[in-house]
């Protein structure tokens, strides 16, 4: 099971609406990422369903992966059982219902299909929820789940043979301005208990004066990290529930079973 997941829904749902006119370019770098792990997956390919392709990026490489192979994007929903693979990429970790999201991935494949899937991850932003909390400020963003309860996830939710693997991500920017800039281009802090109200320039000015104090490396760079958590599971026929036979029926079928 999940733990618990710290989302605000209503603001996760108001996110998650958004139509940019291109990936983060975080995301699309761990779209290309992913993609990598294709070559590895020998099992067949003729639909593949790309949750939010707006937001989550990578439909050029796997497309070029499977040239004839059909797109579909989601939403609408897929019918049950219609893709051989799902591709979600940088999207579960703004979810308020994990597991819902994961039993819909599971329905959209058909039996032997796999899961592609890629989120963030609880090391993510250390540095800013490091300074946040020196500030005595609410978080900056929601916790992320951690790679070892995606996997358990994955079984609860009908997928065999999980393999949840991470990574860490460093990103340096020349000013804490361009940093926040790219924040806001990947999500927003989706924490219940993040501020209730818009800050003020005041606000703001302190926080880029505590980033320039605490945030600066050696370098005069801002250095930010990303743990990138990824995902690949299948989808199998699950096991005949074993037949109960009461003794005493069992004795019966002996008796009356015909002569060989």
């Amino acid at each position: 099971m999940l733990p618990a997941n710290a989302i605000d829904p209503a603001a996760a749902a108001r996110w998650l609406r958004r139509t940019p006119a291109a990936p983060p370019w975080l995301h699309a770098e761990v779209a290309r990422r992913m993609a990598a792990r294709l070559p590895a997956i020998r099992l067949p390919v003729q639909r593949w369903a790309q949750w939010l392709p707006a937001l989550g990026g990578g439909h050029s490489t796997v497309a070029a992966h499977y040239p004839g192979a059909e797109c579909v994007p989601v939403p609408p929903a897929p019918p049950a059982g219609s893709v051989q693979m799902v591709w979600a990429n940088m999207l579960a970790h703004f979810s308020a219902a994990a597991p819902t999201l994961l039993a819909a991935w599971c329905q959209a494949l058909s039996e032997g299909g796999f899961l592609m899937f890629s989120c963030l991850g609880p090391d993510t932003l250390r540095e800013l929820r490091a300074l946040y909390s020196a500030l005595d400020w609410p978080p900056p963003a929601q916790r992320f789940i951690d790679m070892h309860d995606w996997g358990d996830a994955l079984l609860a939710a009908g997928f065999s043979d999980p393999v949840v693997d991470m990574e860490m991500l460093t990103l340096s920017f020349s000013t804490p301005q361009r940093l926040l800039e790219e924040l806001r281009e990947i999500g927003r802090n989706l924490h219940p208990a993040r501020f209730s109200a818009l800050r003020t320039p005041r606000w703001k000015n302190r926080l880029l004066t505590a980033m320039c104090t605490h945030m600066r490396g050696a370098d005069g760079a801002f250095s930010l990290t990303f743990e990138i958590i990824y995902g690949h599971a299948v989808k199998t026929t699950p096991p005949a529930a074993a037949a109960n036979i009461p003794l005493h029926e069992m004795r019966r079928m002996l008796r009356h079973r015909p002569p060989f």
